[in-house]
């Protein structure tokens, strides 16, 4: 019932943002690679290949893309058109992918040598770009042999690191401003005051990406793999009662917080493939990740609608910092509970079709679809 789900939404599924390239519709064609991958099931193949004729011309042009804009969510797409050039063969993809790459060449950096989360958000590193960005730099580099490329990337990681690490809680600040000229910044540490789960579940699939890409040895000699480890073991201590995460992540107690399903389904990710990789020492972290897909498999989705591609709930729509269509997004946990909340958006689709993936990978048997699912307050829904 789960891979029917997957495989009604990804038919009805439209380009995001009205057919203009973005990271949304790359988080769906990365979870139907994965999926198909994991199943053999040409399907998943034939949605993804025909989501992406929308969006790669014959050419190789990606449509409604400016390099120019210098904009690291661009990049995301990147990775899994990169794997559907690896099995399809396919030039134009090639095309695309080495498109990309070229915006990175000159994309602009912090002093300290990260890229810019956007040239309208100047030297600004966000735990967004670390997934939208970074991990594709890796997978290219990796596969093009230039090891340059992949060195640049490891490094980048593990300042971005150090720049967003709170020692006080142990996670990592959504943002950090090197000019500490933004207003949602601290003047001193440059970081932004609340842990938004989300973008903590960026930075955990990137940092496990990573490790998984270069391998463990290649990870711990760039100082990426303790930090990657303690972030996996402290957010076990942050699982809910419900073995899922928190919107505002560390905040049990703040008022019109909740458990978030698309945070929890990149931890979830995450740690399984923590557990794969023997990024972990012990079985704790994986059971973490394991459980944590059955209750959103389990719990977080409406059976009598799944049938129609619909009814994964409870996700924030977006949430970012800056001022942003007339409204100020100052980066505290107050407003992060005021963001809407939707269903079945591909920033919570996508993860959770790459754990689902990762699951069966593991040797899993999918869990039953909504067998403990509970309707969620209609009034919660923007």
């Amino acid at each position: 019932m789960l891979l029917h789900y997957f495989d009604v939404y990804t038919s009805e599924h439209r380009a995001y943002k009205g057919g203009a390239w973005c990271y949304e519709d790359g988080f769906v064609y990365q979870g139907l690679v994965s999926l198909y991958k994991a199943t053999g099931v040409e399907g998943f193949l034939t949605h993804c290949v025909r989501m992406a004729n929308m969006q790669v011309s014959p050419e190789g042009c990606i449509k409604d893309y400016q390099l120019t804009d210098f904009n690291i969510d661009n990049i995301q797409p990147g990775r899994a058109t990169l794997d559907l050039y690896q099995i399809t063969g396919e030039p134009r993809f090639k095309v695309a992918v080495d498109t990309l790459a070229a915006q990175l060449k000159d994309h602009p950096r912090t002093k300290g040598g990260n890229y810019w989360h956007k040239k309208r958000y100047p030297w600004q590193v966000w735990l967004d770009g670390l997934n939208m960005g970074i991990t594709f730099q890796i997978q290219y580099g990796l596969a093009i042999e230039d090891d340059a490329l992949v060195d640049d990337a490891l490094q980048q990681l593990s300042r971005a690191i150090d720049l967003t690490r709170v020692e006080k809680t142990g996670l990592y600040a959504h943002a950090y401003d090197e000019a500490r000229a933004q207003d949602w910044a601290d003047p001193v540490t440059g970081q932004n005051e609340a842990h938004w789960g989300r973008a903590i579940g960026w930075m955990a699939m990137a940092l496990t990406d990573a490790c998984e890409m270069v391998g463990l040895e290649r990870a711990d000699a760039a100082g990426i793999l303790a930090p990657t480890r303690e972030l996996l073991d402290r957010l076990v201590d942050l699982q809910t009662p419900g073995k899922l995460w928190l919107q505002v992540i560390d905040q049990p107690d703040l008022a019109g917080n909740y458990e978030e399903t698309s945070a929890s389904a990149m931890f979830a990710l995450s740690m399984m493939i923590a557990q794969r990789i023997g990024l972990t020492p012990n079985d704790k972290v994986g059971a973490a990740g394991q459980a944590a897909f059955v209750e959103l498999v389990e719990r977080m989705m409406d059976p009598t609608r799944a049938v129609d591609g619909r009814g994964f709930g409870q996700m924030v729509w977006v949430a970012g910092l800056g001022t942003f269509q007339g409204r100020f997004r100052d980066g505290s946990a107050k407003y992060y509970t005021l963001e809407d909340i939707v269903e079945d958006d591909p920033k919570g689709v996508g993860p959770l079709m790459r754990a689902a993936a990762e699951f069966i990978n593991q040797g899993g048997q999918l869990p039953e679809l909504g067998a403990r699912y509970q309707s969620l307050p209609t009034k919660a829904y923007g």
